[in-house]
């Protein structure tokens, strides 16, 4: 594997609800890139000679389609997203040549430079997504830094983020004048405690913080 860590990706969240992912390979890796991919809302097709046995389940309960056997070139063909989770590197270089070629977002687990992408470690709150990478330098070093970010964003987060957000439904619905009106109110929530009355327990409904900071506001 090369040393030189100085490829720099662009940062990007991407909207996979109803797009089709290709997971080329049945093991515990590949199981594992199926179930993220099922929470993000694509449609999973698997291809692979033998599964495990959840990816059996899903496949039988009609979450993902599995095609059970070796991949063959065309497979990938319409797919938006392709993971390659398998043991040979034939079929790895195989897969990584046809997405390329078919313009398809492409990860070839553990082999970076056969990648057009990588997937960074996630915390995960509700709506609140903190992603962090080391470009593959230390893939340690970013799950330590994602436990960090664990214990310093606890569960109130995503109480937090979804109230946010419905607040500024109601702000955008009801609050006239653009930008230059709103986006006081915005930042004074954002800058208010609102955060640490709802850790200790508080739970203001949408329309009781719409009270507070956006007819202040007015």
């Amino acid at each position: 594997m090369p040393e030189d860590y100085a490829k720099s990706y662009y940062p990007v969240f991407v909207d996979l609800e109803g797009r089709l992912a290709v997971v080329v390979g049945g093991g515990a890796v590949a199981e594992r890139k199926v179930l993220s991919l099922l929470q993000y809302g694509a449609e999973v097709r698997v291809i692979a000679p033998v599964v495990t046995s959840k990816i059996e389940t899903l496949a039988a309960e009609g979450r993902v389609t599995l095609q059970r056997r070796g991949y063959v070139r065309g497979d990938v063909g319409g797919a938006f997203l392709v993971v390659c989770a398998t043991d040979s590197a034939e079929v790895n270089r195989a897969v990584n040549a046809e997405a390329d070629a078919c313009g398809c977002l492409v990860n070839v687990v553990d082999v970076p430079e056969l990648c057009n992408f990588i997937v960074p470690s996630v915390v995960q709150r509700g709506p609140l997504q903190i992603a962090v990478s080391t470009a593959g330098a230390a893939p340690a070093v970013a799950k330590r830094l994602r436990k960090q970010l664990e214990e310093e964003f606890g569960p109130e987060w995503e109480t937090y983020t979804r109230l946010l957000g419905e607040v500024r439904s109601l702000v955008m619905e009801r609050v006239a004048g653009g930008e230059t009106v709103r986006k006081p109110i915005f930042e004074a929530i954002a800058d208010s405690d609102l955060i640490v009355r709802i850790e200790s327990g508080e739970r203001p409904s949408a329309e009781d913080v719409f009270a507070e900071f956006a007819e202040t506001e007015g």
